[in-house]
């Protein structure tokens, strides 16, 4: 590969390990913590690797105890460092051959490699100027728990992947369960040998050759090649060097290997989470809830008392003055829910309003879990019961953030109707009018009496003036009275109107606060998580 593609290659990997990382941030306290650990042992195995030399291309070799994994290794290195046996255990510890050993060090002391032998040219596999190093493992069926451990972690951290496999044991389930088939990922660092090709007749050779293709294609390794080889006849060695050799010098295996880890990480992450978008806050999801809340918050109930409020207020102020001060005793119904006062700080204050009931608190619960419901439909699972979470979580707010709200919602309790004033106005006027005509009678009652000469009053229509003043102010003040009954019940639906719409507005900002908006945080959660993860698993 060419210098620039192998910049644009990092540049690519460097974009989905951000994005990967972004994932894993994005599922913190939504998928299981082992999920979550496994993706950051990827990034932090990453970015160690990235650190590290990048020159020098690692290759593994990897078998079981029998495959003649070592005796392949000291045919294809050309020496004899690997202790070939078919005793359990064989190789304990790694052992490195190293062509290019200047830089090499830190990568090795990263892998945890004590042995290191630098090597000679070997035709067709490597010089010193080629960076390759080679790695004799434990066998991963081991009969100790530490060489099997060994060759575990060493999968997670080698550029290539070379599996050495006998026709004994070649489509042994534990070979492939448990190592190859979670490695499809990482086919393009990958190569399998069938050792001992030598023990077979070439009909025999050419069926198990078939034979274990196949399974590899069933393990999701299709396009992996394979190699028929035999340490001791040499042949196929040859084809195992330039196999090597390739990977080798395209300077590409690190990259690869790191990409396959990103994809394969990014795949579990997805198994973990499921697939799916949430649907989403519509409007009239927001609505409903904002509806059921009110209802659940004795907003009717406050509705009701403004109208009441009013009522009574209006016929305070415009009813017949010589009757009106009974309302005093009348109390209000606004301040028996402890609203509607001058001398309160609403930030502060607390309604009267009665506590919620079993049903409310029913109705409250209901109204959230549909809500939650709704917008989370086709999210996954582990996302559908983290935008539940956050709805409950808001919900146990509830009754005293709504309490709060609506005992600081200005319900205009305040404001004096200019119509009071011209009322008012004349009701003092009719009761002047007819307590003058009263006290106009009252004086020629007085005059009469004690024998004094009495003036002779107006008349209309034969009717004394101070008669018609008397009876005409106390019937416009009745009629004012009726009249301000009528206007004030009419004024005092649409004040109630008004002030529903400012009490379910108030309840609205706090469903939106406490419910819809962490809802709404955990909704886009999802699609920021489910776009990096895209990135992350992108080729």
């Amino acid at each position: 590969m060419s210098r620039h593609g192998q910049v644009r290659e990092a540049s690519q990997l460097q974009r989905r390990l951000e994005a990967l990382n972004t994932a894993r941030e994005l599922a913190e306290g939504v998928l299981p913590d082992e999920n979550l650990q496994s993706v950051y042992e990827v990034l932090e195995r990453a970015t160690s690797r990235r650190s590290l030399s990048a020159g020098h291309t690692v290759v593994g070799f990897f078998g079981a105890t029998g495959s003649g994994k070592s005796s392949l290794f000291n045919a294809v290195s050309g020496s004899d460092l690997a202790t070939a046996t078919a005793r359990r255990p064989t190789t304990s510890a790694p052992l490195a051959g190293i062509w290019g050993e200047e830089g090499s060090g830190p990568l090795l002391d990263w892998l945890d490699v004590k042995e290191r032998h630098a090597l000679p040219s070997v035709p067709g596999l490597a010089d010193a100027d080629t960076g390759l190093v080679l790695l004799d493992l434990p066998d991963f069926d081991s009969t100790r728990a530490e060489n099997r451990e060994i060759a575990q972690r060493m999968t997670g951290m080698v550029d290539v992947l070379v599996w050495v496999l006998d026709p004994q044991k070649y489509a042994d389930a534990a070979v492939h369960n448990d190592f190859l088939q979670p490695m499809a990922s990482h086919g393009a660092v990958t190569l399998v040998v069938l050792n001992q090709v030598d023990k077979l007749s070439a009909a025999d050779a050419s069926a198990v050759m078939e034979s274990l293709k196949g399974i590899l294609e069933r393990d999701g390794l299709g396009k992996v090649r394979v190699v028929g080889a035999s340490a001791v006849t040499g042949t196929g060695v040859q084809d195992v060097r330039a196999a090597i050799r390739n990977v080798v010098v395209q300077r590409e295996a690190t990259t690869r290997r790191l990409a396959a880890d990103v994809a394969k990480a990014g795949t579990e992450l997805a198994g973990a989470s499921g697939e799916g978008e949430a649907r989403g806050i519509t409007a009239g999801a927001t609505a409903r809830l904002a509806s059921e809340l009110a209802t659940a918050a004795n907003v009717p109930v406050v509705v009701d008392a403004v109208q009441r409020s009013f009522r009574r207020e209006s016929a305070r102020r415009t009813g017949w003055p010589v009757t009106r001060w009974l309302l005093r005793f009348r109390p209000d119904p606004l301040r028996r829910l402890n609203l509607g006062r001058e001398d309160t700080r609403p930030d502060l204050s607390r309604t009267s309003l009665p506590p919620a009931g079993a049903p409310e608190r029913a109705r409250t619960d209901a109204a959230v879990r549909d809500f939650a419901d709704e917008a989370s439909a086709g999210a996954p699972g582990p996302w559908r019961a983290a935008i539940r979470a956050v709805a409950r979580d808001g919900r146990e707010q509830l009754p005293d953030a709504l309490d709060q709200a609506i005992a600081g919602t200005d319900l205009k309790t305040t404001q004096r109707p200019l119509w009071w004033v011209l009322f008012n106005t004349f009701q003092w006027l009719a009761l002047v009018l007819a307590v003058g005509g009263l006290g106009w009678l009252g004086v020629l009652a007085a005059l009469g009496y004690f024998q004094m000469p009495v003036p002779e009053v107006p008349r209309t229509e034969g009717w004394p003036w101070p008669t018609l003043m008397v009876a005409g102010g106390v019937l416009l003040g009745i009629v004012l009275a009726i009249a301000g009954r009528i206007v004030g019940g009419w004024a005092a639906t649409l004040r109630a109107s008004r002030a529903g719409k400012r009490l379910k507005a108030a309840v609205a900002a706090v469903a939106g606060q406490r419910i819809v908006e962490p809802v709404d945080v955990e909704i886009t959660r999802l699609k920021a998580f489910n776009a990096a993860l895209k990135v992350a698993r992108s080729a």
